[in-house]
């Protein structure tokens, strides 16, 4: 009969119950377990599993480059940055609110730490993510408009609860890249979503950047509409082998 049962979880894709079913039946035997709990131990041990599998499947998506949690931040070694509203931070309620944050700072002083440990911290809790470079995402949209596969890009894009965009400062653009730029970030401010940005640039170097002005005004309107700005200052902490 385990036997049966054992081919039947597997059919019906119960890997989580499956992978305890010995476990369980061995338990229950032990202590003489009632029917309802053997049942309930299995569906909690299935659960697990789905939620797991969940996990691994939206970090491996979010095709983050580096390892970094909040925990593992030198906190100690930039007491410039405010702990408290870092935490307060990945307590996510700026993703319900649809709040976008914009990390200011020099190369290496943490910005794109930061703001990975709290896309990392919204993975764990349930929410949807992406990591990019600004750079591979504008060359991404470039491509798409040749395969004219956007309208497919932007929908993945704008359904991202965080969109973690790093390094907006070191580009080279074109102006159809630019264009379907600021039509991304347009659509995710006008569906709630929230968006990350790193950059070494404060927002008024950001018209030597991006053209032209009329559109990076109605950029930067949207965008710190609803936006908490980090701007962090000191040293690098590359000298000491950390995170940038």
């Amino acid at each position: 009969m385990k036997n049966k049962i054992l081919t039947l979880l597997e059919e019906l894709k119960f890997t989580g119950m499956a992978q305890s079913l010995d476990k369980q039946l061995a338990q229950a035997q032990k202590q003489g377990s009632s029917v309802q709990k053997i049942l309930y131990q299995l569906l909690v041990e299935e659960s697990r599993f789905r939620q797991e599998r969940s996990l691994k499947y939206r970090i491996q998506q979010a095709k983050l480059p580096f390892d970094w949690t909040l925990n593992s931040f030198p906190f100690e070694q930039k007491p410039e940055i405010n702990k408290t509203q870092i935490m307060t931070l990945s307590g996510l309620d700026f993703v319900q609110q649809g709040t976008n944050l914009v990390f200011i700072g020099k190369t290496g002083t943490g910005k794109t730490g930061l703001a990975t440990g709290i896309l990392r911290q919204g993975l764990l809790n349930g929410y949807r993510g992406r990591f990019y470079y600004v750079q591979d995402l504008l060359d991404e949209l470039y491509a798409s408009l040749a395969d004219r596969t956007t309208p497919k890009l932007f929908r993945y894009l704008c359904n991202l609860d965080i969109l973690l965009l790093d390094e907006l400062g070191y580009l080279t653009l074109k102006s159809e890249q630019m264009n379907a730029f600021f039509k991304l970030l347009t659509e995710r401010y006008d569906a709630n979503k929230s968006t990350i940005i790193t950059t070494n640039l404060d927002y008024p170097k950001w018209y030597d950047l991006l053209q032209p002005k009329d559109m990076v005004d109605a950029l930067i309107d949207r965008l710190k509409h609803r936006c908490i700005t980090i701007n962090i200052t000191g040293s690098s902490l590359r000298t000491n082998n950390t995170n940038d």
